[in-house]
């Protein structure tokens, strides 16, 4: 396993972090997702990803139970804040970021997280209140540094010229070969700003395993199979053009040494502002292949190849 450092922090994640959106908590049994994460400890991964919208907390209890015992010290812990917890409960207030930020220390069985994000932006909140609550969350030891997921750049920039506040040094955005959005705008700026991109789905959802195959029903154990799930997992992104195109990457991935999921990490990690990419597993195998994909080096060639492939279906994914 190979380590990147987290923007302007001191932060080093392994390049391949573990998430538990749709999974811990939720779609996986909880054995299994607690051999998930030992699994994610063997192979070297200190970096995990959670949020606590994800199973309106269930993820970061089962967290807790699963990281009990481990040194705190030996790996590297992230959770969000922003989406409705209760009806009352939601955005990026001072209170909120004051309520959301303790419950999910009680969950997580720890008194500090090394990364809170604010996991949208919030419009009805003022970004100055935003910023100082998390500034304040820093100050009291609960927190060591602060991120955002999807964010637009107008307010990143915002964020920045906020005098007096902590800085954010992470972006968490959709990106894969098949969603590329944020190479336009979101990746050009944090560059230049000491802000590290932590990719989620850079598996599209699993597109990019090659399990999906065009005419073809999903497989039974699959995510796109479970109702819990597959919501994001709807439109053109299992359409036969894209799931073709996915079956096209097969012999770039033999030919380059890889399994086709670790293609698909290693051509996100083959940004250099990408920190780490998430995975999410619902099986300890899936996570030791996904691990292996640290440190691949993509020539020249296999990303051309990947580029020749996949160009007549990006705007329709």
């Amino acid at each position: 396993m190979q380590y990147r450092k987290l923007g302007n922090s001191d932060l080093n994640v392994s390049e391949i972090a573990l998430g538990s959106w749709l999974t811990y908590g939720g779609g996986v049994e909880k054995t299994r997702a607690i051999d998930c994460v030992r699994a994610a400890f063997d192979a070297g991964i200190n970096f995990i990803d959670t949020a606590n919208i994800y199973g309106r907390g269930a993820a970061e209890t089962l967290l807790g139970e699963a990281l009990e015992g481990v040194p705190r010290s030996s790996y590297i812990l992230a959770t969000k804040a922003f989406f409705p917890m209760t009806e009352t409960d939601k955005g990026l207030s001072r209170a909120q970021i004051r309520k959301q930020l303790d419950n999910s220390l009680v969950r997580l069985k720890t008194s500090y997280v090394d990364l809170y994000q604010c996991h949208r932006y919030d419009e009805q909140t003022p970004l100055e209140e935003t910023m100082e609550a998390l500034t304040e969350a820093v100050k009291s030891g609960k927190v060591r540094y602060i991120g955002f997921s999807e964010w637009p750049v107008d307010k990143i920039q915002e964020a920045a010229e906020i005098p007096n506040v902590m800085k954010f040094i992470s972006s968490q955005p959709q990106y894969s070969m098949l969603w590329r959005s944020p190479e336009e705008k979101v990746i050009p700026y944090c560059a230049k700003h000491g802000i590290s991109q932590i990719v989620w789905s850079p598996l599209a959802q699993g597109v990019l395993t090659g399990k999906y195959k065009p005419g073809s029903a999903p497989p039974a154990d699959s995510r796109a199979a479970n109702s819990e799930m597959n919501y994001f997992m709807k439109g053109n992104m299992m359409s036969d053009p894209v799931l073709r195109a996915v079956q096209g990457l097969l012999p770039v991935a033999k030919d380059a040494g890889l399994t086709l999921s670790q293609l698909a990490l290693a051509w996100v990690l083959h940004e250099p502002n990408v920190a780490s990419a998430i995975i999410g597993a619902s099986r300890p195998e899936q996570v030791k292949e996904n691990a292996l994909a640290s440190g691949h080096k993509l020539s020249a060639d296999v990303l051309s190849r990947i580029e020749g492939v996949l160009q007549p279906v990006l705007r329709a994914a």
